[in-house]
């Protein structure tokens, strides 16, 4: 199984990003699928996960109203739409899938390793 995420760039505070992330190969319909991201200096932090069937998320409290996630299993992707991005936002973001629930993806710490990763995309968010 192969994650392709896309969609990075940069961007002026307050403006918006849809960032991608595409599974190819066979995945399986219970796996969890999410962003983390790490800025430099900084450990990898959660951002947003959602249920394998895309009917819950669950969020980062300081993503939560500007961030939307969503999920298209006929085409094996998973979208998150930024809004009213900040400068605290500039980092790699990075896409995964695991079986683990969506809801515990939050507390995982930075040795947990997700079963798949994609290679991450860069967002800067100029002030």
């Amino acid at each position: 199984v192969q994650l392709q995420a896309s969609g990075g760039g940069l961007v002026q505070a307050g403006g918006s990003l849809k960032l991608s992330c595409a599974a190819s190969g066979p995945t399986s319909s219970s796996y969890a699928m999410g962003w983390f991201r790490q800025a430099p200096g900084k450990e990898r932090e959660f951002v947003a996960a959602i249920r394998w069937n895309g009917e819950s998320t669950y969020y980062t409290d300081s993503v939560k109203g500007r961030f939307t996630l969503s999920r298209d299993n006929a085409k094996n992707t998973v979208y998150l739409q930024m809004n009213s991005l900040k400068p605290e936002d500039t980092a790699v973001y990075y896409c995964a899938a695991d079986p683990l629930v969506y809801s515990r993806w939050a507390q995982v710490g930075p040795e947990y390793d997700m079963d798949y990763w994609g290679k991450g995309t860069q967002v800067t968010v100029s002030s």
